[in-house]
């Protein structure tokens, strides 16, 4: 950038390097948590209860008892 106002020529600066390409993410569903396992509990984000999770079942399509809040894994 020859003035430092960032109007440098084209494919020079930052963002340009080996950065994120195609095909260089972190895998299928993040890399980490790829899944949770069989054993915990499904927790309801609006009001905090928690259910055992059932194998097979995921928890986004249980309905909390308490209000009707889809859960989520925990």
């Amino acid at each position: 950038m020859p003035y430092g106002d960032g109007t440098g020529p084209t494919g020079q600066g930052p963002g340009t390097g080996r950065g994120m390409t195609a095909g260089s993410g972190r895998g299928r569903m993040g890399g980490n948590n790829a899944g949770a396992g069989p054993g915990g509990n499904c927790v309801c984000p609006r009001c905090g209860t928690k259910a055992s999770h059932v194998r097979g079942v995921p928890c986004f399509t249980i309905k909390c008892p308490q209000c009707g809040t889809k859960m989520t894994r925990a």
